[in-house]
């Protein structure tokens, strides 16, 4: 981690017509960080994620990634930035019809000129990397919800992005399976230095994982908490940060 921006967000407002979801947001997220973007239900969490990754324009403000204008570019110029950076859907967003290899080589054709060979090393490599190796041949229908999930995120590590964002990782994992897939996360982040962006409200992986965070408020649509998840945790700013931080009155400071 550093102190070197790699995401900056400025006077960030988000919406639907005239409604108004966030408004004048702002944040960075520095390279080699675990950004957790954390909230209870509606309160905007998944809309910023549109917004970073450009399915969603905002209503107002500024996405700054690595020095480019991301809000304002040509598409052109979108479509570079974006092929630095993959994501894994909530629910892996495989293509049922396609093994688990042909998923993966699919940025790999689209976007880069390797031969079919160092396609399939590549994707081999990557399957290994989330701990499928050996599994190229199989369909999605034939493997668990946790191995979905790395295998979708083998198929954004693909291009060697220097961006990940995930959109709820643990959603609909039992509890080993989400231990697995945040140490995933970690080994990634360390070993390969990918700046990670989170959407999540799970307590573990939040506390296991996040280096840096904000806590994003339905009701005033506004950031009331941005820091370590631990350091809020130990010194909450208001009682919102605290009781989401202190569900179920687990501590883990």
């Amino acid at each position: 981690m550093t102190n070197e921006a790699q995401i900056e967000v400025k006077n960030l407002t988000i919406g639907y017509g005239d409604f108004v979801l966030l408004k004048d947001i702002s944040y960075r997220v520095n390279k080699g960080d675990v950004f957790i973007i954390m909230g209870g239900s509606g309160c905007g969490k998944s809309s910023m994620l549109r917004v970073l990754t450009g399915l969603v324009p905002p209503q107002k403000g500024t996405i700054i990634i690595d020095g480019m204008d991301f809000t304002r570019a040509e598409p052109s110029v979108r479509s570079d930035i974006m092929q630095r950076c993959g994501i894994l859907y909530q629910s892996g967003a495989l293509f049922s019809s396609m093994t688990l290899a042909e998923n993966i080589a699919l940025p790999l054709q689209q976007y880069t000129s390797y031969s079919e060979r160092e396609i399939n090393e590549l994707v081999s490599l990557k399957l290994a990397l989330v701990g499928l190796a050996g599994f190229e041949e199989f369909y999605p229908s034939e493997i668990s919800g946790g191995m979905k999930k790395r295998a979708g995120l083998a198929r954004a590590l693909a291009l060697d992005p220097e961006i990940v964002y995930f959109d709820e990782p643990s959603a609909g994992l039992d509890p080993v399976s989400s231990k697995l897939l945040d140490d995933l996360i970690l080994d990634i982040n360390h070993n390969l230095g990918t700046t990670i962006v989170i959407v999540t409200h799970e307590l573990s992986s939040i506390f296991a994982v996040g280096s840096n965070s904000i806590f994003l408020d339905g009701e005033t649509k506004s950031i009331q908490g941005y820091d370590n998840p631990r350091e809020l945790l130990k010194n909450p700013p208001n009682e919102k940060v605290r009781n989401f931080l202190t569900r179920g009155g687990s501590e883990h400071a």
